[in-house]
């Protein structure tokens, strides 16, 4: 019981925290970036766009997580288990290097270079306290 009671306060955690850092995101992309108005008017919307593909990424991760809670709850995680959750995971890292990848062109078109590597720079920051709340959470493999 002291597993899954520890797997469900983490997912609760990583809740909390997925609906804080969406209200405070856009806030903080703003305050850092200083776009002008044309910049605004073009950025916008491809931001919006990158939070909607960055989303089914997230749901992506937040299944891996639930599998990995499932099986890490009915014991030692098996050999193939592992593997096929250490393949999901890296699957998932390449689905969002690949999509930065195909925004950062679109962005350019928007916004100096500059600005663009300043806001990638704000995601890969908040993707970091993600990351390190994910790991303070979840449990290692038995």
């Amino acid at each position: 019981a002291g597993k899954a009671a520890s797997a469900d306060k983490g997912a609760m955690n990583m809740e909390i925290l997925r609906d804080k850092i969406k209200a405070d995101k856009k806030l903080v992309v703003a305050h850092n970036m200083k776009l002008t108005d044309a910049e605004g008017k073009a950025f916008w919307p491809l931001y919006d766009a990158y939070q909607k593909d960055l989303g089914a990424i997230n749901s992506r991760l937040m299944k891996a997580i639930t599998d990995y809670a499932d099986a890490y709850n009915k014991g030692p995680v098996s050999n193939e288990a592992a593997k096929k959750l250490l393949a999901e995971a890296l699957a998932i890292e390449d689905a969002e290097l690949k999509l930065k990848r195909s925004y950062i062109p679109k962005l350019e078109k928007a916004v100096p270079a500059t600005k663009v590597a300043l806001y990638m720079q704000i995601e890969n920051k908040i993707r970091a306290l993600v990351r390190f709340e994910l790991a303070a959470n979840i449990p290692l493999v038995e």
